[in-house]
This record gives C-alpha cells, sequence and structure tokens, in this order.
C-alpha cells in the first residue's frame, strides 16, 4: 500500500476569505515545514501555499499510519491558520494512496488550477520541492513522486495545447477589464503591485494602448516593470492620488492587509466625481477591502468572481483536458508499478541473503573436509560457481515478485515466499529514517536534475 496522502483546501473548497488566512510568505515556509517535521506520525513531507490552495503532501510513518498522519497534518495546518481544527474541517480535502498521487501530478500539471494550463503552478510546486529539501523533509518515496510530477507537467505542457489562451489569472482579469470597458486604449489601468502577476497582467495589456500605470512599494522594482512595457511608476505614497486617474486598478501586491481601504476610495471617489472604477484584486490574501464594493459606482472582482470567467474559457479546451488526464493516468501507472516494488524488495533481499547464507555455509563445510587440499584458486572459483547459482536460482522468484508489484499481487506473494522459505520478518525502524533526500545528500537544484531517471532507482 503507498503511504502518501495530501490535505489542503483550494478554490473549489474554501472562498478566498478562508484561504487568506492560510496565505504563506517564503520566511514562514520553514516554520511550516518544521512543525510538519516535529511529528513522529509523518515521514516525509512537502508544504505548497499559493494563492488559489494550500496543501501539505506527506508520506505517512510506519506507526499510527494513514489515520494518525492526517490528523496530524491538520492539527497543524490549524495551528498555523490560528484557528480549531473543527472551523476548517468543512474546507479541506484528504486523499491517499493512488488518489494522493494523482493530486500531486494534476496541480502540478495545472489541471487543478482556477485556470487550467496556467505555467504558474509549476514553478510554484518547484519551489515547494526545493524547500522540502532545504529543510530535509524529503525521502525517496514522497521525493520521487514530486519529480515525477515534473515529468507529468512537462508532457502536458509539451503534448497537449491546455496553455493556449487565457493562461493566469492575470490574463483572465485583463480579459474581464476588455469586456467591461471595450477597448482599454482610451482607459487608464493601473497595477498595483510590480510582481510576476503584476508582469503577467502587464503582458497581457500589451503596449498598443495607454500606457500602464504602477505603484510598488520598492520603488526601483515598479519602475523596471514600467519602463519594460512603456509606462510610468509612481512611490507607494502616491496611490491614493494614482486611484483619482485610473478607471481599472488591479492587485497584485503580497501584503497582509488591505491596502486600498474603504475611506481611501472615498476620498478618490469625491475627487473623481462619481467616475465608475472598477477594482480586480487577485491577491491572496485580498488587497482590497470588500466594504469598497458597497460604494457608489465601484466595483470590486476578486479571485473567486472571475471563476465563472475561467468557466467560459474552459469549454473549448475540453478535448485537450481529456489527452492530459490520459498522460497523468498513464504517468500514475509507472510511479505506483515503482512504488509497489519498493514493497517486494526486504523478500527478495532477504531470500538472498537465506539462499546465499545456505549455499556458502555448505561450501565453507565441504572446503574445511574433503577439500581442503584445494588452492585458493579453486576456492574461489567454487565461491564464483555459488554466487552464480543464487542469481540463477532467484533469478525467477524476483521476476515473479516485481511483476506481482507492478499488476498488485505483491502482497499475497511475498506472504508466500515468507511462509514457504521461513523467511525471517524485517527489523522495524524507528520513524522517521533519515533522510537525504532523493538525490541523495548532494541534491542539487530541480532545475539541474529535471530529468526523472536521475533519481536512484
Amino acid at each position: 500500500m503507498i503511504s502518501l496522502l495530501v490535505v489542503g483546501l483550494s478554490h473549489r473548497t474554501a472562498p478566498v476569505e478562508v484561504r487568506e488566512r492560510f496565505a504563506a510568505n517564503g520566511d514562514a515556509l520553514p516554520q511550516v515545514l518544521a512543525r510538519l517535521a516535529g511529528r513522529p506520525e509523518l515521514r516525509e513531507t512537502v508544504f505548497l501555499s499559493t494563492c488559489n490552495r494550500v496543501e501539505v503532501f506527506a508520506n505517512a510513518a510506519a506507526r499510527g499510519g494513514v489515520k494518525q498522519a492526517l490528523l496530524a497534518i491538520r492539527e497543524v495546518l490549524a495551528a498555523y491558520a490560528s484557528v480549531s481544527p473543527s472551523e476548517i474541517s468543512q474546507y479541506l480535502y484528504e486523499k491517499h494512496g493512488e488518489d494522493a498521487v494523482r493530486h500531486i501530478f494534476r496541480v502540478t500539471a495545472s489541471l487543478d488550477s482556477m485556470v487550467l494550463g496556467e505555467p504558474q503552478i509549476l514553478g510554484q510546486v518547484k519551489d515547494a520541492y526545493e524547500a522540502a529539501l532545504a529543510a530535509g523533509t524529503l525521502g525517496h518515496l514522497l521525493g520521487r513522486c514530486v519529480h515525477r510530477a515534473f515529468t507529468v507537467a512537462k508532457r502536458v505542457r509539451s503534448e497537449t495545447a491546455l496553455g493556449a489562451g487565457l493562461v493566469s489569472i492575470s490574463s483572465v482579469a485583463v480579459d474581464l477589464a476588455r469586456r467591461i470597458f471595450g477597448d482599454l486604449a482610451d482607459h487608464t489601468v493601473l497595477l498595483v503591485g510590480a510582481g510576476e502577476m503584476a508582469e503577467a497582467a502587464a503582458k497581457s495589456l500589451g503596449r498598443g494602448g495607454r500606457p500602464i500605470r504602477i505603484v510598488n512599494r520598492t520603488f526601483a522594482t515598479g519602475e523596471a516593470l514600467a519602463k519594460e512595457f512603456g509606462g510610468t511608476c509612481s512611490p507607494w505614497s502616491a496611490l491614493e492620488d494614482e486611484l483619482r486617474m485610473a478607471d481599472v486598478v488591479v492587485t497584485s501586491t503580497g501584503a497582509n492587509t488591505f491596502v486600498v481601504t474603504a475611506d481611501m476610495v472615498k476620498r478618490a471617489m469625491r475627487a473623481r466625481k462619481g467616475r465608475t472604477l472598477f477594482f480586480i484584486d487577485i491577491a491572496v490574501p485580498r488587497n482590497v477591502d470588500p466594504a469598497v464594493h458597497g460604494l457608489d459606482n465601484v466595483y470590486v472582482f476578486n479571485v473567486d468572481d472571475l471563476e465563472q470567467q475561467v468557466a467560459e474559457g474552459l469549454k473549448s479546451r475540453q478535448k485537450e483536458v481529456s489527452v492530459a488526464e490520459r498522460i497523468v493516468n498513464a504517468e500514475l501507472t509507472e510511479y505506483v508499478s515503482w512504488a509497489r516494488g519498493l514493497d517486494v524488495q526486504p523478500a527478495v533481499v532477504a531470500l538472498r541473503a537465506k539462499t546465499r547464507a545456505v549455499l556458502l555455509g555448505e561450501l565453507e563445510r565441504t572446503l574445511s573436509g574433503r577439500l581442503k587440499h584445494l588452492g585458493e584458486g579453486d576456492r574461489a572459483a567454487l565461491e564464483q560457481m555459488m554466487e552464480s547459482a543464487v542469481n540463477k536460482l532467484l533469478h525467477a522468484p524476483t521476476t515473479r515478485l516485481k511483476a506481482g508489484a507492478a499488476n498488485g499481487t505483491e502482497g499475497e506473494h511475498v506472504n508466500a515466499i515468507k511462509h514457504l522459505f521461513d523467511l525471517p520478518e524485517p527489523p522495524r525502524t524507528s520513524d522517521p529514517p533519515e533522510i537525504a533526500g532523493p538525490f541523495g545528500s548532494g541534491a542539487g537544484s530541480v532545475a539541474e536534475k529535471d530529468d526523472d531517471e536521475r533519481l536512484p532507482h
């Protein structure tokens, strides 16, 4: 049985006001991983936090099993969000075994994203993977699973057209602005924030219309983005002044509190003399106070409001989704076969050890008795013959055991081998085991080792 599991919440199960309580910046990742690593119920862990999902990938420790591992993750997530487990239980989903592996593959390939085919999620999963490697919370089973997910994502990207068209929340936001105003060339667009999502929005806007305006806490970053797209940047202190001029405001900062307040917009609207103002808030946590939506001639759309726009674009890509799902299923079969093969390894090792010990023991007694006159060369030749005999004798059982792992019958085969050859039970090890990462102690970055075959088999 595959002991991997997933616990999390996403745009499918929790509204933005719940998701934003779990949003984690880069500084928080090591803290969450440390809490997860401190739970004896968990052997390996990865923590993924994006605008639209918060998930823990884990490998359950032998003691306690999946049930206790799921409980441990729920408790860590609740503590991180400063709520009780019961307060978030209705929003959480739990998957284990093959369902967990399939989920990790689908998430990484952007088949579970709000915008199907968006490329950002792959980078976010890679960042989570690297963070887990750095924290020492990855081992062989989960490490290989996540790395295999990168292969799935690359295949979906190269073998389907799923990423064609609108491929990010930012591009969907810009499309919504165009639906509202028509040609944006005659309207002023303000970007609040200058990170990846703002850059994606700027690319979607293009360079043909009215120059975009940008406000960012770090002026140099905002100025660089504005220069790239022929726009203008203002210091953060000028945010309220910029609201007086803008028609569409796209917010995407990493702030943990509202950067646009109702009082700020009220003052801006008085100066605008009631001219309509649209906010598209694609940040999680949200940047715009929801109370702003209640003001006259002011409209606020957040990431959850964009879901309808996304659903319309999905209809034309259902054929590509089917192709992508077939890729997931094929890669899932390969991974499950490999993972099940791990279950038969102790039996194979025990069988080889016992057979070898018996044969070489008999050889040793013979060499110390009737054949004690043989020289070193002859003795070495006999030992080599015994080694070859062990390999040939156990080739068929080993092959059958591995084949059983591929079709799901490894349990009965392993039990039969143990019974027929009176094999000892493998010694129990303490959990969690020593972790060096799936690449060994000298693991490099995902970018450096992006081929699944580089993982040890």
